[in-house]
């Protein structure tokens, strides 16, 4: 299983529009790093949440349950789509000052690639960030 962040605008799709939908494609990915990344994602796989611009906090999980497909948004048959389920809301969201404030994050993408909007996670900084909003 692989592990990973994808970002959010929550003034254009939210973590609670997520949870309402329960599903959603997850597409408009513009940047061909973040494209390669989407490329990985495999069934099962766990995502992280991070609503960007206004709150920039990890809010919630998500599992991927569709692998990548051509994006519907577009004609432009260089960029993809993967589909996305709600899986579970964080205890507590974690804020980006949190992460750059914890020494076993500081290597993460979210920090290091801040414009990336589908970064990958290690099973350590998934599970560190999971602590976290337990507290």
């Amino acid at each position: 299983m692989n592990y990973w962040i994808v970002k959010s605008d929550p003034d254009s799709y939210s973590w609670q529009d997520l949870k309402k939908d329960k599903k959603t494609d997850w597409d408009g990915v513009r940047n061909y790093q973040a494209r390669n990344n989407l490329k990985e994602m495999k069934i099962g796989d766990l995502v992280l949440i991070y609503e960007s611009i206004s709150t920039k906090d990890l809010v919630g999980i998500s599992k991927v349950t569709k692998e990548h497909f051509p994006d519907p948004t577009t004609d432009d048959d260089r960029w993809i789509a993967v589909e996305l389920e709600a899986f579970e809301e964080l205890e507590n969201p974690i804020n980006l000052k949190e992460i750059k404030d914890t020494e076993e994050l500081q290597n993460i993408a979210l920090i290091k690639q801040a414009r990336l909007s589908v970064m990958p996670v290690s099973r350590e900084e998934f599970d560190k960030i999971i602590a976290m909003s337990k507290k």
